[in-house]
């Protein structure tokens, strides 16, 4: 390649590797099909509306994106999917008027005059609303807008939302728009282990209120985010080197795209189109040092200490590739197997029992969340990104090597996704 050619690739990598930014384009987004079928299945459904919900990282966003460009539009009926993010200023009233905001009505009026030439004109949706917004004024509005279009209305970070009212009310909501049959469909999506975090009376609108979980992805789909990606540039990898990126980014896409991001430009700087395990190691190399500073931060809080001979870089690492149960939480059981193997020596719990508690409290954190009573405790990372961190940190440090890395990630991978089935 040319320096020219090298420098247009490398952009062009940035638009197909998006680790910070939701995926938005169809021929990019891998993976999930499960969870966009159902989706699908939903918005076909008179009705029915969804809730995708899942930890933070795990690509909720993005399926959000992509589902309108998998439906088919037929002529003259369009499709609209205004898709707002929540913030913790918003309430009922508030949020409905930036959702119908991103929706214009056009009428032909008459003017006045011996000779009457119709004028197009353009009225916002949310100027039409009251003061305050009730879920009979919603309902209205989207039956109206549902006449002309396949309506799909995506209320993202649903979490934000503040006060169990606004919950309530949402749950009114959609009561209203099911038992109405509203050509509409609402799509909520929030960061929570069960949907009861995000919408309070759940229970009376769980016959409308598809509740669609996204778990961690599978090896699979997370080299299908690789192979898109560098597909799109006229690249390839080496089968060793993207097993690591899929492996190290323990379920999470973020990090899939960012060793793809890096690793891809890697190669291309050395003037090759094949991505090898020598890119990625460097990637890794990269994306620690790239980390956000908050991450950095946090991990170096919680690792830091007089001691030479302390423990409790290891304990993480060996947090970050424990088993979990089913809402992604470990017991301090789980971690005595991958700390015996991180430090080549058996380790009792007691050992290090007092390491986890100090990554729960201010001590040194929080970076672990803590559940349970005495003598059950379970443990998880409070943000799911930190855990690929650590253990890339833990394989640019020395302390696991390759093999020992794909061990216990794909036994973390799998737990993951055991638990979340």
């Amino acid at each position: 390649m040319t320096p020219a050619e090298r420098q247009t690739l490398g952009i062009e990598a940035g638009r197909v590797f998006s680790p910070a930014a939701p995926i938005d384009e169809k021929d990019l987004f891998a993976g999930r099909i499960k969870q966009l079928r159902r989706v699908i299945d939903v918005v076909n459904q008179r009705g029915q509306h969804a809730i995708i919900f899942g930890e933070r990282g795990v690509g909720k966003t993005s399926l959000a994106n992509v589902i309108s460009s998998y439906l088919s539009s037929v002529p003259n009926f369009p499709i609209l999917a205004p898709h707002v993010n929540c913030d913790g200023t918003d309430d009922f009233t508030r949020l409905w008027k930036k959702i119908l905001s991103q929706i214009e009505l056009s009428s032909r009026a008459k003017q006045t005059g011996f000779i009457s030439v119709p004028k197009l004109a353009t009225t916002n949706l949310a100027d039409r609303l009251p003061t305050k917004v009730t879920p009979e004024d919603v309902r209205k509005a989207l039956t109206e807008v549902s006449e002309y279009a396949m309506l799909i209305v995506i209320v993202d970070e649903f979490d934000r939302l503040q006060g169990s009212h606004t919950q309530r009310v949402f749950a009114d909501t959609i009561k209203t728009l099911s038992d109405n049959s509203v050509k509409a469909t609402l799509v909520l999506v929030g960061v929570a282990d069960t949907v009861s975090d995000l919408i309070r009376e759940h229970q009376s609108v769980e016959r409308a209120l598809v509740q669609i979980r996204m778990q961690r992805m599978s090896t699979d789909e997370l080299k299908e985010i690789i192979n898109k990606g560098l597909s799109r540039l006229g690249m390839t990898i080496d089968e060793d080197a993207i097993k690591h990126i899929s492996l190290i980014s323990q379920g999470l896409p973020h990090y899939t795209h960012l060793l793809g991001l890096y690793a891809s430009r890697e190669a291309i700087d050395q003037n090759t189109k094949v991505v090898s395990m020598e890119h990625v190691q460097t990637a890794v190399k990269n994306a620690l040092e790239g980390a956000q500073q908050t991450t950095r931060t946090a991990y170096h809080k919680a690792t830091t200490s007089p001691r030479r001979d302390n423990l409790y870089a290891d304990v993480l690492l060996a947090c970050a590739l424990a088993k979990v149960d089913d809402l992604g939480y470990f017991a301090a059981a789980d971690v005595r197997a991958p700390l015996s193997k991180i430090k080549k020596r058996k380790f009792d719990i007691p050992s290090f029992s007092r390491h986890l508690n100090d990554f729960s409290e201010e001590k040194r954190g929080p970076i672990l969340k803590k559940f349970g009573s005495k003598h059950k405790y379970r443990f998880r990372f409070i943000n799911p990104l930190m855990q690929p961190f650590v253990t890339m940190q833990g394989f640019a440090c020395g302390k696991i090597d390759r093999a020992t890395l794909e061990q216990w990630a794909i036994a973390s991978v799998e737990s993951h996704k055991s638990a979340s089935m």
